[in-house]
């Protein structure tokens, strides 16, 4: 199961599933298999009523953004994201990387019924840029692998904000309660469980407290989804407040799963698209917005942020990152995917046509930015090799 936890990959198999997703729709036997995805699984006793399609994106894939979110409490609390001084610069970039591929996509579509689109193109897939960087980046520093992760989980808070705040409507403010019940449960049983090294002189056994938080966790799922709220936050609300130590073991197990088969199953799942039989011209805007927006947009937003940031922050961060290094983590970031992906689905769920393009959007876009990434890491990786191989202690990146 190790090689699961490998950045590379879980990078390689999201895209061999995603570009399988994307064949098997536009073979013949495509359609179905599209109905079938669309086909409505129902518990009527619970209120529940998601097609196959939602129960992956709805419902597994909270299992990734609790992962997200125990990371990200990680950074904030141990990790690179725990002081104003570090989280400075990362921040600015990161926020230079949402602005400004939301306006190249708002110039396209300003003013038309796919504007509220914006948010797509401003999502960075952490797994595969950190994917990208471990294949062919031997001989980068291991600080640019540290400012690259950093912008990453910002960015990752950037789109779950985004999600919980722009893609909820008419919350139902009674089940929102029972969610904060059952995640402050969570929570407080959470810290119950003992760590690693006191199990053996634990009198009582561990796994009744395992078994109740898979029954909160659950719980705190349902009624997120009863309020209206998108169910991934659920996800990350779990991750936020369960304890460090107990929630990075949690990590530590769940990761092959999330890896191998979640994150696979949705690439595969959101990729189901048949490619319209239409000319240029008559594409929607919003899929020129996507597509220049995330390869472009990310750049230039990171370049010119992370710049300007370089020179505010620089002594405070204590990240001694070049033009180079900003150069290299904008062509990772505009790797969408993923969140992008799920962001589509969600801005796009009244105009199924849309969606379809937008998706197809982002797998170029996120495609072009592989391409893009993987040669600029590339060639800046053979620079600091020639440069005396100064990597670092961090040469092979692996988890």
């Amino acid at each position: 199961m190790n090689f699961l936890r490998s950045e590379r990959w879980s990078a390689a198999l999201l895209l061999i599933a995603a570009m399988l997703g994307l064949v098997i729709a536009n073979l013949s036997f495509g359609p179905a298999l599209i109905e079938l995805t669309n086909e409505h699984i129902e518990l009527p006793w619970l209120g529940l009523d998601l097609s196959a399609g939602h129960w992956i994106s709805d419902g597994l894939l909270a299992v990734f953004f609790f992962i997200v979110a125990v990371e990200l409490k990680r950074e904030l609390v141990i990790g690179e994201l725990n002081s104003l001084s570090k989280a400075l610069l990362p921040a600015i970039a990161a926020v230079g990387g949402v602005v400004a591929p939301a306006l190249i996509f708002l110039a396209f579509t300003g003013g038309t019924e796919t504007a509220n689109g914006w948010p797509i193109p401003t999502a960075t897939d952490i797994a595969f840029a950190l994917g990208v960087l471990a294949m062919f980046g031997t001989w980068i520093p291991t600080r640019v692998r540290v400012f690259l992760l950093a912008l990453a989980v910002l960015d990752d808070l950037i789109a779950i904000l985004i999600i919980a705040f722009f893609f909820t409507s008419d919350a139902d403010l009674a089940s929102l309660g029972f969610a904060g019940i059952a995640i402050a449960l969570f929570g407080a049983v959470s810290r119950m469980l003992k760590p690693r090294s006191a199990w053996i002189l634990a009198r009582r056994p561990q796994w009744p407290i395992a078994v109740v938080l898979t029954v909160l966790a659950v719980l705190a799922w349902y009624f997120v989804y009863r309020s209206g709220v998108h169910a991934t936050i659920a996800g990350v609300a779990l991750g936020l407040v369960m304890a460090r130590r107990p929630g990075g073991r949690a990590v530590h197990a769940l990761e092959p799963w999330s890896n191998g088969i979640i994150l696979p199953l949705f690439a595969f799942s959101a990729a189901m698209v048949a490619i319209p039989q239409v000319r240029p011209s008559e594409l929607d805007p919003a899929f020129w917005g996507i597509l220049i927006g995330l390869p472009v947009g990310k750049i230039i937003g990171i370049m010119v942020a992370g710049g300007l940031g370089v020179l505010v922050a620089r002594r405070r961060s204590g990240i001694p990152l070049t033009f180079g290094d900003l150069f290299v983590v904008g062509t990772l970031g505009g790797i969408g995917f993923t969140v992008s992906l799920l962001m589509n689905e969600l801005a796009f769920a009244g105009l199924p046509e849309v969606a379809d393009e937008g998706t197809l959007a982002v797998l170029l876009g996120s495609g072009i930015a592989i391409v893009a990434s993987g040669i600029v890491v590339s060639v800046r990786s053979a620079q600091y090799r020639r440069r005396g191989g100064h990597a670092g202690v961090g040469g092979a990146f692996s988890r």
